[in-house]
């Protein structure tokens, strides 16, 4: 019999909570036993798994503990800050959902298709990027490998369920709890606060993310970003500059070889990357390839995923898998 796992779900009650779950139960992963831990004020509901109704307990101290083995944090930042190193130092690995702890020098920041190798034994908190540059570097990764990438410029299209249950009731009733605008009659190039260097956090997110995850410290990298008024799903124009000559064909056959990538790039038939055919799926769609020339070596791509799943909850358990693979845990 394969091993399985006591996994703790930390934010299950949040929209990439439930999502976690979902994903767990879906992708078969072997759990033993789940976990689910929420805030006083979830403590209590039931979220139904593999045919059963598991109850949400309240988060303590006390409570991340063994036999939980694995536990994936889908709870806000500060949350994260207080009790993943607890869990980890209880010997709990823990794959972070938050931004806390993604640009800790010490800290893996993974994709598995892109770095899955970053990962080891003495890894005991692992986290999760930024939704949109998990969808993002995925096609990047083949481009640095076999051309080497010289700068990258990000412009995004990002749903509103990026900012959780609220930015999805400003959507469907046209309030402005989560934005400053009613998003469901604009575009808003606003995400997060801004920056003293005229970024958002979000945009500054991507931006270092990337660097790290490619493992380029000083990559040029821009990026706007923009919220639109759409449920699920992040689309992102790519515009990249190659260091080395490249054949437009190649690049498409290379993308398209991704694990997880579903090539969607042709133009006769209409066929490119749709935000409503990624939503609930785990895939990341990549079209619109085509030469830059307005720039030696340019390339231009549209990219688009869930930013629930691939950008979230399926990236974690993803990681969870790859520690399993590798004999990590």
């Amino acid at each position: 019999m394969s091993k399985k796992y006591h996994v703790a779900v930390v934010g299950a009650s949040g929209v990439v909570g439930r999502k976690v779950i979902q994903v767990l139960e879906e992708r078969q992963f072997p759990v033993s036993e789940l976990s689910l831990f929420a805030s006083s004020r979830s403590a209590g509901q039931k979220i139904p798994f593999n045919g059963e109704e598991i109850t949400i307990q309240e988060l303590t101290e006390d409570a991340l503990t063994a036999p939980i083995q694995i536990a994936i944090f889908s709870a806000g930042g500060e949350t994260s800050k207080h009790f993943a190193p607890i869990a980890s130092s209880n010997g709990i690995t823990v794959i972070d959902n938050s931004s806390a702890w993604r640009m800790d020098k010490n800290i893996p920041l993974v994709v598995p298709e892109v770095n899955a190798g970053v990962l080891s034994k003495d890894d005991k908190l692992i986290a999760n990027p930024n939704c949109s540059t998990i969808q993002s570097v995925v096609p990047l990764k083949p481009l640095q490998e076999n051309y080497g990438i010289k700068r990258v410029v990000y412009s995004t299209y990002q749903a509103v369920s990026g900012a959780g249950r609220k930015g999805i009731d400003d959507l469907e009733q046209g309030t402005t709890s989560t934005f400053p605008y009613e998003i469901n009659k604009t575009v808003i190039p606003q995400i997060d606060v801004f920056l003293d260097n005229g970024n958002t956090k979000e945009e500054q997110k991507m931006i270092d993310e990337t660097r790290k995850i490619l493992g380029v410290e000083n990559l040029p990298v821009s990026a706007t970003a923009v919220r639109v008024p759409i449920k699920t799903s992040h689309g992102v124009s790519i515009n990249i500059e190659l260091e080395k000559e490249f054949d437009i064909k190649k690049i498409r056959e290379e993308i398209g070889n991704i694990d997880g990538v579903i090539l969607a790039d042709n133009p006769e038939t209409l066929d490119y990357p749709l935000q409503s055919v990624a939503e609930d799926t785990d895939n990341v769609y990549v079209g619109r390839i085509r030469r830059d020339d307005s720039v030696e070596n340019g390339i231009n791509l549209f990219v688009v995923a869930d930013n629930l799943r691939k950008g979230a909850a399926t990236n974690s358990v993803q990681i969870a898998e790859s520690l399993i693979a590798r004999g990590i845990i």
